[in-house]
């Protein structure tokens, strides 16, 4: 094993292109780029790889090419995309979701401030509070809404009224956009209504412990409050995603917090985006209920669909994000029969060599073991991915200039 695979700290092409996700001939790639170092076994058949430089590659990310036309490159020091996962400010996120409070991450990706000497079930220094004028209009805005509207439709309504009744909105000083920030958090997930039969709704505590009243009618457990949390952890941020992009467009012309927020509400509102959650979880129901994996899988695989919670754009293989929260359900809730379906799924998508599952499926299987409410996973992801949003804006506020794309032209002459 040790001749395959690793030679003191040299390691072979095969090793290497697993640890980094890539094919072998991207290694070489690197190697002409002067990423990696490179020296030949002694052999003289084989190339050897520098161990440690790749392992560091690994956590650090692929190098990322310049932009081609039509993308646009803005420097951002929040997150980097790493091969399965995103680190935050430098950090691993799913090292920081092991230990840390959701209150402290977003802290984190706000200011870069060490947060470390908290202890790890802290809330915070502080309890994040809604502006109580600013969540009863929300409350009240929603009378006459349909019962059964989803959560993220709910939170668009919710952010327009919360920015309606805040005095201090066009105050885009670090200090007041995060006292903002914390305060429109709250406020988001104060204004949802309680999960029909939750005759508790919290309303202090950590962010996590309200929204999880929101979504259901059962008593939070601690594994699967902790799963909760976790994943609104690892969904806090992820680089350039469409929502971000229209967030800090929004941002860089000096819109409103709020309005940056709903600017990233409406991109993440999308089926390909944010919205993913709710395929997954209407496919897991569907097997929840009985219909066999296979067939539910065939049926949309026959009418051309794609399998909602299965592949990811940047980790083709594999989202670690999907495997960290899978793994602290199955730890939470043990053979229970919701979590049953989705193995199910699970061992079908792998039966028909479909791409890993990703953190949309889940979202999906957390919400449907935990027995939270249909667009749940659309909830968390909207209320964790509004602090990610607003960190974006803080970029966006200390820069000069707007984010403005040009397009190319291919319409007829102008004239």
């Amino acid at each position: 094993m040790a001749e395959e695979g690793q030679v003191g700290e040299w390691i072979d092409a095969a090793a290497a292109a697993e640890r980094l996700g890539v094919k072998q001939a991207t290694l070489y790639a690197y190697v002409s780029r002067g990423v990696l170092r490179r020296r030949h076994a002694p052999d003289g058949r084989r190339s050897l790889f520098d161990a440690a430089q790749v392992e560091e590659l690994a956590r650090r990310g692929r190098p990322r090419r310049p932009p081609g036309p039509g993308e646009l490159a803005i420097e951002s020091a929040i997150t980097a995309l790493g091969v399965d996962r995103p680190h935050y400010r430098g950090r691993d996120a799913l090292e920081l979701a092991a230990s840390w409070t959701f209150e402290q991450v977003a802290t984190w990706i706000w200011t870069g401030d060490d947060v470390d000497a908290l202890p790890p079930d802290a809330s915070s220094p502080e309890v994040w509070l809604p502006d109580e004028e600013g969540a009863a209009a929300a409350v009240a805005a929603q009378t006459g809404l349909p019962g059964d509207l989803l959560p993220l439709d709910r939170m668009q309504i919710i952010v327009a009224v919360l920015a309606a009744t805040a005095p201090l909105r066009h105050h885009l000083d670090p200090a007041g956009v995060i006292a903002t920030a914390r305060s429109l958090i709250a406020g988001l997930v104060a204004a949802l209504p309680p999960a029909e039969g939750n005759t508790t709704a919290a309303s202090e505590g950590r962010i996590a412990e309200r929204l999880w009243t929101r979504l259901s009618a059962e008593p939070p457990r601690p594994g699967m409050l902790r799963a909760l949390e976790a994943a609104m952890i690892v969904m806090a941020d992820h680089e350039l995603a469409a929502s971000t992009v229209a967030a800090r467009v929004a941002a860089s012309v000096r819109a409103d917090p709020y309005a940056v927020v709903s600017a990233g509400l409406g991109a993440a509102s999308g089926p390909l985006h944010g919205g993913a959650s709710y395929g997954a979880e209407r496919l897991l129901a569907e097997v929840g209920a009985g219909a066999p994996a296979s067939r539910v899988i065939a049926e949309r695989l026959r009418a051309g669909e794609r399998i909602p919670g299965f592949g990811h754009a940047v980790y083709r293989s594999g989202d670690a994000r999907a495997t960290f929260l899978l793994d602290l359900v199955r730890d939470a809730a043990p053979g229970h029969e919701r979590l049953a379906a989705a193995e199910k799924v699970l061992a079908e998508a792998a039966r028909r060599r479909l791409p890993a599952p990703n953190s949309d499926f889940a979202l999906a299987v957390l919400g449907a073991v935990a027995g939270l409410g249909p667009g749940a996973g659309e909830a968390v992801f909207g209320v964790a991915r509004t602090a990610g949003w607003l960190a974006h804006a803080l970029e966006e506020y200390g820069r000069r200039g707007i984010l403005r794309p040009r397009a190319v032209y291919v319409g007829p002459p102008p004239g």
